[in-house]
């Protein structure tokens, strides 16, 4: 990465990656807040979003933007250690999308939060709720994934722990703020690192998308 010399602000994020990234992390916040209190009609709303989310996040990762795209971050394990070598040694490769690790750790976060939210479709708390695929397993299997789900969790929040704890560390050790980019969308970097152009998708497009996905997710409510 280049050091000092001038700088310049590069849009990066697109508005529909920002969108999804805060919106998801509020539904997974709302989920776990409705999940301790026994809101149980909200907390399978949310799960429901979550779903729908990530059904968008999907789609987008072939169709978005440059960054947004799965083929933009998405890398083998030697590039994610060679970046993490490479930092440990002060250099801190430049990157503007994900760098390696992130980018594990973005499908990381995707995949455990599918599988959190895919079981929570099947559970039930031996009182009044059923989820909304309830119906398509025996009880005693309903009752494992119930169980699943509950333990599951704890690997939700690990991930999101070590999330938060990069965000932090890369901005006291780095100084490098993910934050402030992920809301605004520009980054600043050196002009001699500038790309001259970022391929983008319309924003219409994300919202044709997410509509879709959202109907898929209400969708199975009327399967059981």
């Amino acid at each position: 990465m280049a050091r000092g010399g001038e700088m310049t602000r590069v849009k990066v994020w697109d508005l529909p990656t920002r969108v999804f990234h805060w919106t998801l992390a509020a539904a997974v916040a709302g989920s776990w807040y409705t999940a301790e209190n026994g809101m149980t009609e909200w907390h399978e709303r949310l799960g429901l979003s979550i779903l729908a989310l990530l059904g968008f996040r999907l789609i987008w990762g072939f169709v978005g933007g440059r960054h947004a795209r799965f083929t933009d971050f998405v890398r083998g394990p030697a590039s994610a250690f060679r970046y993490l070598r490479e930092t440990l040694a002060g250099r801190h490769p430049l990157y503007l999308g994900h760098n390696p690790l992130g980018g594990w750790s973005v499908i990381a976060l995707l995949i455990v939060l599918a599988v959190q939210a895919s079981m929570g479709l099947f559970g039930n708390d031996d009182i009044l709720y059923e989820g909304p695929l309830y119906s398509l397993v025996s009880h005693e299997l309903s009752a494992r994934f119930t169980g699943w789900h509950i333990l599951f969790f704890n690997v939700v929040l690990t991930l999101v722990v070590i999330h938060i704890t990069a965000v932090v560390s890369y901005a006291v050790l780095l100084k490098t703020d993910l934050v402030r980019p992920m809301i605004t969308g520009w980054k600043q970097i050196p002009v001699e690192d500038a790309p001259q152009r970022i391929a983008r998708t319309p924003a219409w497009i994300a919202a044709v998308l997410f509509a879709g996905c959202a109907v898929a997710a209400w969708a199975l409510t009327l399967v059981g």
